[in-house]
């Protein structure tokens, strides 16, 4: 683990060297040589609350989510092209999709939609993800 440690952390091409905070559950593998090692690279640690089941749910949700949405419907070209299509589904995912628990409210909304104008069309990932919003007349 201390090994893997270092790699995370390298400074040329480690996968958290611009990361300001890991979340890590309390896997044993997960010592505090370990965390003292994230630490001494400027990365803190964060442990999971003790028993927490729930958080486990919330992340599986938006794995799946994630997956049968957009990664699996797309064939992808590199690690620059998945994470274009992370972020464009992130920013489609907080933004513009509808939201069950709300009466299919947005979550955050930018714009003011106004229910009268013509029905306008927002696409992301070449028509992948779309967002049908009202303009303002």
């Amino acid at each position: 683990m201390k090994q893997i440690a270092r790699n995370l952390t390298d400074s040329h091409n480690g996968f958290l060297r611009d990361v300001d905070h890991l979340v890590l559950d309390r896997d044993p593998l997960f010592t505090a040589m370990f965390r003292r090692l994230l630490r001494d690279s400027g990365v803190k640690p964060m442990l999971l609350p003790v028993r927490s089941p729930n958080l486990n749910a919330f992340a599986e949700r938006f794995v799946l989510s994630i997956k049968s949405e957009c990664l699996e419907r797309m064939v992808l070209l590199g690690e620059a092209h998945l994470r274009t299509a992370a972020l464009q589904y992130l920013e489609h995912y907080h933004r513009e999709r509808p939201h069950q628990g709300l009466r299919n409210e947005l979550l955050v909304s930018h714009e003011r939609i106004l229910p009268n104008g013509p029905v306008k069309r927002r696409q992301r990932l070449g028509g992948l993800l779309n967002f049908y919003y009202h303009e303002a007349a």
